[in-house]
């Protein structure tokens, strides 16, 4: 039962974590760089500590000083918060050798999900449905590999067992162009991931990303807490998201869902956890399962009512679950927004000082960011600048308060994306619900035209 908790992240999400600790009565310690230093949670931490420069490699990527700055302070858990180091298998052993307590999955399971031919295989014990491909990594037989992809049926698509964001993929449609691809993306797995095994699986041509949210005690207690749907994206990055998923079965994400939690269950899985899907057709696709708090956690925050990152916390503290299945209630609707620090045209990031930054406000809004007029947005790191999050008690009018939030955001000083958001919303088959994961480059690419 630790009383004293070590940040390991920054921005928007160390804010959200700091709250969450103050809120269970824990005292906050700070790991900052020097590009942070400013920054809001580390004027309201209990303890800061600057633990390198700006560069993440020699900061919030750098295991030993986050160690040593823990021990120094005296905090018994440390909270990766999404990014960084929440999914290093190896930094979370280090954590418990030094006798601490990493706020999140073990070093066990993180591993297991991190490998997505051992995620597959543990997901279809579980009974959660997988897309179609092979059962293991392809072996280095030609003959073999042929043979795979044709069961598996054309188009396929090569995925490297340890990427994640959008990298180490590539789809092949025809047996012909199998070989060069494959030997590609092994080179492209081996320099990225360190880790040259490759799968495959169908490719779906119009599919969507829906994701479940799940969180567990590793207790045998484990709950799934409703859907998102994350299908607008651009280049694999996520722009918006909604809760629940509009148009789906929910008879067949009741079903789902039971198997995800299960899936906690038998893995002894321990915090919050996202378990993420390809769905077309009405049926769900596993694809890989995120062992960390998500970006896009408010959605299902304000949907359900419950705190993710509190109770993620208190299940690392050992206490079982505050809530059973049956407590779980979904009410109305959910959006959030992604405001980054972007070129409009390019995407590029463009950081800068912010000069003004307009909050909006009224029922059913929230605003989650670290930032404000006199921010500096530093080069170093992810673009996000803030989290715009509505709700009502439909889908018409979580969108109405939508429109109006983003049209009082004012953010001067620096480029951002909040015309996309706009564009967004203006668009008829977006407000419709249930876009596949192309939508948003095939809108982008007719307007570029």
């Amino acid at each position: 039962m630790f009383d004293t908790v070590l940040i390991a992240n920054r921005g928007e999400i160390a804010l959200r974590i700091q709250r969450a600790c103050r809120t269970l009565g824990l005292r906050t310690v700070a790991a900052f760089s020097e590009a942070d230093r400013e920054s809001p949670h580390v004027r309201h931490a209990d303890i800061a500590v600057c633990i390198g420069p700006a560069p993440a490699g020699r900061s919030y990527l750098d295991a030993t000083a986050l160690l040593l700055a823990a021990r120094a302070t005296g905090a018994g858990a440390i909270h990766p918060g999404y990014g960084f180091l929440s999914e290093n298998a190896d930094f979370a052993a280090r954590v418990a050798e030094a006798g601490l307590v990493f706020i999140g999955p073990d070093a066990a399971c993180i591993r297991t999900m991190g490998d997505k031919v051992a995620a597959k295989a543990a997901m279809r014990e579980a009974g959660v449905p997988c897309v179609p491909g092979s059962e293991g990594a392809l072996p280095d037989d030609p003959e073999a590999v042929r043979r795979i992809a044709a069961e598996t049926g054309y188009p396929v698509l090569l995925k490297a067992a340890g990427g994640g964001g959008g990298r180490g993929m590539r789809v092949v449609r025809e047996e012909g162009a199998l070989l060069d691809a494959l030997a590609l993306v092994r080179e492209e797995a081996r320099r990225a991931f360190g880790n040259p095994a490759i799968y495959v699986e169908k490719f779906l041509g119009a599919p969507r990303h829906v994701e479940i949210q799940v969180i567990a005690d590793g207790q045998g207690n484990a709950v799934w807490l409703g859907t998102r749907d994350c299908s607008l994206q651009r280049r694999h990055q996520k722009v918006l998201e909604e809760a629940p998923a509009p148009g789906l079965d929910p008879a067949a994400v009741a079903e789902v869902g039971e198997r995800c939690a299960e899936a906690c269950r038998r893995l002894g899985y321990r915090g919050a956890g996202t378990f993420e899907f390809l769905v077309e057709g009405g049926r769900f696709y596993f694809i890989e399962m995120n062992t960390r708090v998500q970006v896009e956690h408010p959605v299902t925050e304000m949907v359900t009512g419950l705190d993710i990152v509190a109770e993620g916390i208190r299940v690392a503290r050992g206490e079982p679950l505050s809530l059973r299945q049956a407590d779980v209630v979904s009410r109305g609707h959910a959006f959030e927004c992604r405001i980054n620090a972007e070129d409009p045209v390019t995407f590029a990031p463009a950081p800068g000082r912010i000069a003004r930054f307009d909050v909006p406000g009224g029922p059913g809004v929230r605003v989650d960011s670290h930032a404000g007029a006199g921010t500096a947005v530093p080069p170093h790191y992810d673009s996000l600048v803030a989290k715009l999050i509505v709700h009502g008690s439909t889908r018409d009018e979580a969108l109405a308060r939508l429109r109006v939030a983003l049209s009082e955001v004012r953010i001067e000083g620096i480029a951002t994306n909040l015309r996309l958001h706009a564009r967004i919303l203006a668009d008829t088959d977006f407000r419709a619900g249930g876009v596949d994961i192309h939508h948003l480059e095939a809108m982008l690419g007719r307007a570029a035209a």
